[in-house]
């Protein structure tokens, strides 16, 4: 029998209209008009709330298995569901072991059994040394592969240089798999800690962190990576996109066909380095916050569509790492906890630029689909795709606390944040997992494997 979920403000791939969504079983079998309820179906109103397509988060370290401590697939999938996100992609690098071989990724997969509220899948990684282990995670059924171009700050995920990048682009040729990099390399950071070094710069304040990892070391890595997608024909993602002064080569190379797509993060949308106090270290995050000049020239390559989507790059670490008491930016943990923040934040962003809730659907959920290979069952609400979607009071008002965070560990920069925009209730394949601020039912999430 179909359930009709229906409101004046459904967020179509045509736009915002009144529409109702038919469901049966797990999948959408139409998006129809407001009075199009067959008899004896169930029927959810909602009225003017926003029915929005369930978010894809494509950049979240789950942490699990091996530092369950920093977080876990029970408590971050709960997070993402009291946000509205309905499927994550977890980062290869900092479970252990690091999901980089096929026997990696089963361990990942028991490790998830029974303690996920949304659905998942997993990047597999690319090291040094590896190459010939990426035919497995291919069969395995990764969506893509991520790497590093500097030291990841985990010893066992080690970074790679361009003859590796070579060894691993031959392997995903003619795939169509994605390989996402974080693009800083070492050579102007080194650079810059020497001279910070010598003037012996007072390591509390977030503006020592931000000169040592210079926007230079951005643009010199992006400039690798666009060279190598160009030559490899070969999809190459740009993770967490910190400077604008990058946006130049991007719109180059987009304007010669190069198969390059960009990803910012929510904290570097909101937050602005002059801002931040001084050992503030929950802060800290690579590439680092920059100054608000550089905050508003990414929003602005969000609406031309150069930068593709929004994600949060959620990277806790247990409160420790952070090195709240003494507050030195050079000892902490970088990584900031937001899984669960990021559509009101970028909602409150939207709506104080005068910006159309529609572009939610493409940054947040349609987008990062599409980079996953998720495209047609999540990411839309269209006929086919899986019954995944939030229910979202957009003109809600609060203040972020600590009880309000469902990630394992409550140190987020986000902390005192007034927003806008709330989740009223999340739903994953046609089942209520989220309403009125509590987690509803059993587990049910599953990985999304590529065919």
């Amino acid at each position: 029998m179909a359930t009709a979920f229906r409101s004046t403000r459904v967020l179509t791939p045509e736009g915002l209209r009144t529409a109702t969504l038919l469901v049966e079983g797990e999948k959408i079998t139409r998006v129809g008009d407001w009075e199009e309820v067959p008899a004896g179906s169930g029927l959810h109103d909602f009225g003017d709330l926003v029915l929005l397509p369930g978010l894809v988060d494509t950049h979240v370290h789950i942490n699990e298995p091996g530092r369950t401590e920093w977080e876990g697939f029970q408590t971050a999938t709960q997070a993402a569901a009291a946000g509205g996100v309905t499927t994550l992609v977890d980062m290869p690098l900092n479970c252990v072991p690091e999901t980089i071989n096929a026997g990696a990724l089963e361990v990942k997969r028991r490790a998830a059994q029974g303690q996920t509220w949304v659905d998942w899948a997993a990047w597999g990684g690319v090291v040094r040394g590896n190459a010939d282990s990426l035919p497995g995670l291919i069969r395995a059924g990764v969506p893509g592969f991520k790497c590093f171009l500097i030291h990841s700050g985990i010893d066992g995920f080690a970074w790679v240089d361009e003859a590796d990048l070579r060894l691993a682009l031959e392997k995903l040729r003619g795939t169509g798999l994605p390989l996402l990099a974080h693009a800083e390399v070492a050579g102007p950071m080194d650079l810059a800690a020497k001279k910070l070094n010598r003037a012996h710069a007072d390591w509390r304040k977030h503006s020592t962190h931000l000169l040592s990892r210079t926007y230079i070391a951005e643009i010199d890595a992006i400039t690798i990576l666009v060279r190598l997608a160009a030559e490899f024909s070969t999809p190459i993602h740009i993770v967490h996109l910190s400077t604008a002064r990058a946006l130049r080569t991007l719109a180059a190379a987009r304007e010669r066909g190069v198969p390059v797509t960009v990803e910012t993060c929510a904290h570097y949308l909101w937050f602005a380095s002059e801002d931040i106090p001084d050992g503030a270290t929950e802060y800290k995050c690579a590439p680092p916050i920059r100054p608000a000049k550089n905050r508003e020239k990414l929003w602005r390559g969000l609406e031309s569509g150069l930068i593709d989507m929004v994600t949060t790059d959620h990277s806790p670490c247990p409160p420790a790492m952070k090195c709240k008491e003494e507050g030195r930016f050079d000892h902490a943990w970088g990584g900031i906890a937001s899984l669960g923040l990021g559509l009101p934040v970028l909602w409150t962003g939207i709506h104080q630029r005068n910006l159309g809730i529609e572009r939610i659907g493409e940054w947040m959920a349609a987008a990062p689909a599409r980079l996953s290979g998720l495209t047609g069952r999540k990411g839309a609400l269209i006929a086919g795709a899986d019954a995944d979607f939030a229910v979202f009071d957009p003109d809600a008002q609060w203040t972020v606390t600590p009880e309000e965070l469902r990630f394992r560990h409550k140190l987020s920069p986000y902390l005192g944040a007034g927003l806008r925009g709330r989740v009223r209730e999340t739903w994953l394949r046609g089942e209520r997992i989220f309403v009125n601020g509590k987690i509803t039912g059993p587990a049910r999430g599953r990985e999304q494997v590529r065919p």
